[in-house]
């Protein structure tokens, strides 16, 4: 047998006869997500004990059906292990919840290859890391920007990969945002309903388009206090669209203060932005909430706004 590659026996009991594989798998093995079984049955990795066809995984099993899974070594991921120091709000045998701060890019890519949240995540989870997908990697289920600062959750487990996205599919996480914004919106609360894609006039920015271009995004604001020519405004994310709220809040006409890319420095501004050394759109992911996957229970979590914005804040006040 090939390095780090295990195999898995199963036996089909009455509860699951007449299910599809798939399904009955995942109820008997519950280290391994549905997906993650569907993937193997494709790749031709789960077979009928004393049968050499291929099996599907809609295929119809019966009590006392034995099934071998084979599961390889998961594939390695282009990324090292870097002792990053890491604020843990909650870590369990199924997910962490990390608050991250500004500056730090979630996951390596092109440009930012080491020095990132999964790079940090790899040395403090030191092997105890399941094959999510069949990537040795810590499961990314949702980002946050590299210069938003705030709360995300990681995965550590296939089951807690799947329940969660499931969850963020659904809508049912609960997402709040702090941000500074220039002037005071108009109403004081509202909700932004639009779509969200790719701008024509450049591809490294996102866009509000027609209906039915890009994805629907639905943003709830109000503001919290009025400041000095700007606002802090509270956001609750319905979708989770990539730049929704720097999209969203530049839309109505109000964006983030410091906002790189969908925002100019007004007036008034720039000397207290650059006498603060503020060089971030004012974003701050500070409340999530979510349904464990795994346990079933509620969890909630918060984060005090971090220096540099409460900093902005008080220069800010009227």
């Amino acid at each position: 047998m090939a390095a780090g590659v295990s195999i898995i026996e199963a036996i089909i009991d009455a509860g699951q006869h007449g299910q599809r594989l798939d399904r009955a798998l995942a109820d008997l093995l519950p280290d391994l997500s549905r997906e993650r079984i569907k993937a193997l049955i494709g790749e031709g990795h789960v077979r009928a004990k004393g049968e050499t066809i291929k099996l599907s995984a809609s295929a119809k099993v019966a009590t006392g059906q034995r099934f071998a899974i084979t599961l390889p070594a998961p594939a390695a991921l282009d990324a090292i292990a870097q002792d990053i120091p890491l604020t843990i709000v909650h870590e369990d045998a199924d997910l962490i919840v990390v608050d991250k701060p500004a500056g730090l890019v979630v996951h390596p890519a092109a440009g930012n290859l080491d020095g990132t949240l999964v790079n940090a995540l790899l040395h403090h989870c030191a092997g105890q890391l399941s094959g999510i997908g069949g990537v040795a990697r810590p499961g990314i289920v949702h980002r946050i920007d590299k210069d938003t600062s705030g709360l995300l959750v990681v995965a550590k487990t296939d089951r807690a990969h799947e329940g969660l996205s499931v969850q963020f599919k659904d809508h049912s996480i609960d997402r709040l945002y702090a941000a500074i914004v220039y002037g005071h919106p108009v109403p004081p609360s509202a909700t932004i309903d639009t779509w969200i894609g790719r701008s024509d006039a450049d591809r490294k920015k996102m866009a509000v388009h027609r209906e039915g271009r890009g994805k629907r995004a639905i943003t709830f604001y109000k503001i919290e206090e009025r400041l000095s020519g700007a606002a802090m405004v509270e956001c609750r994310l319905e979708t989770g669209r990539t730049h929704q709220v720097r999209v969203h809040m530049a839309h109505i006409g109000h964006p983030l203060i410091g906002d790189p890319v969908y925002s100019r420095d007004r007036k008034g501004f720039k000397s207290i932005l650059e006498t603060l050394g503020f060089k971030r759109q004012a974003l701050h992911a500070k409340t999530l909430g979510f349904i464990h996957p795994v346990t079933g229970s509620p969890l909630l979590f918060q984060s005090a706004l971090p220096m540099d914005m409460q900093e902005l804040l008080s220069e800010l006040r009227v």
